[in-house]
């Protein structure tokens, strides 16, 4: 490869890059979007996704003009959107049947499973100074997290839907990084994202959800997690598949637990304290390593 070549893939990874950190930080938004919503947790999913489905369809229309035909309704397609919707819904299970802590710091594994996936399926080199680095970002989350996981036999089940939740996770972004290689990030987004909305509202019904917000401002929510967290942050995220490995990439997603902490310490008031910062400053040690196995 010439060195023209060489600079080219240099500056692609580097926008990449750019681009995952600001998709971390659209979807830190969610949680405060969900805790404003007048709906049910499931039903917000069903909004975030389905209120994107229109803007993410003229989008890919625009971008490329055979949107209609560039990503055949096919079943990776199919399951990238329901794993995502799976993903959502299995989280909020979690959250429900045993403590926060837990939920997060299940959910934080998925760059574990992807690693392995990558491994296994697609011959990715994992090297040893990457698996230090992916184990020091989710320390860093752990302690981000301002308290220890606990064990206890009631909460099996909840302990259960947050590892679900990390492998379904993983599921996605691996289907993602895939399907980068021969589609556009908006036509993935538009697609995937209309199944994950049929998965999602079957869900909500069936769990006997309020589907429907009660005032002007309860929609604004719903809108607010459509553009800024689903066709913003995922798109982002997506276009960020193409040009980096995915599991470099599944790790450096746990930047999102910062954007949360400082998201939650400027809108919601929540307090910062040193273990926050000491587990941002571990986090971003991680990535560091991890990106540096990735570029050798």
């Amino acid at each position: 490869m010439s060195q023209a070549s060489l600079a080219e893939v240099a500056a692609q990874q580097r926008l990449a890059i750019l681009a995952l950190v600001a998709g971390a930080l659209a979807i830190a938004f969610a949680p405060i979007f969900v805790r404003l919503s007048e709906t049910g947790p499931a039903a917000t999913a069903f909004w975030r996704v389905a209120l994107a489905v229109p803007v993410l369809m003229v989008l890919a229309h625009r971008a490329r003009p055979g949107m209609k035909t560039n990503v055949p309704v096919r079943w990776p397609v199919i399951l990238c959107g329901l794993f995502f919707a799976v993903d959502i819904g299995v989280w909020h299970y979690s959250i429900e049947y045993t403590t926060v802590v837990n939920a997060a710091l299940l959910a934080n594994l998925a760059p574990v499973f992807v690693a392995l996936a990558a491994w296994a399926l697609f011959g990715e080199r994992i090297t040893r100074l990457f698996i230090l680095g992916m184990a020091l970002a989710i320390l860093g989350a752990a302690l981000l997290t301002g308290a220890s996981f606990s064990l206890d036999p009631q909460q099996v089940y909840g302990d259960m839907f947050g590892v679900l939740t990390a492998v379904f996770y993983g599921a996605y972004q691996l289907s993602v990084a895939r399907l980068r290689r021969l589609h556009s990030a908006f036509s993935i987004m538009a697609w995937s994202s209309l199944f994950s909305a049929l998965g999602l509202l079957t869900g909500a019904v069936l769990l006997g959800e309020n589907l429907l917000p009660q005032t002007a401002a309860g929609w604004s929510v719903l809108l607010g997690i459509a553009l800024i967290s689903q066709v913003g942050g995922q798109t982002l995220i997506t276009y960020a598949f193409a040009h980096l490995p995915v599991s470099f990439s599944s790790v450096s997603l746990l930047i999102h637990p910062i954007m949360s902490a400082l998201l939650a310490w400027v809108l919601l008031g929540e307090v910062l304290t040193w273990s926050h910062l000491i587990g941002a400053v571990v986090i971003l040690a991680g990535i560091y390593l991890a990106r540096r196995a990735s570029r050798a």
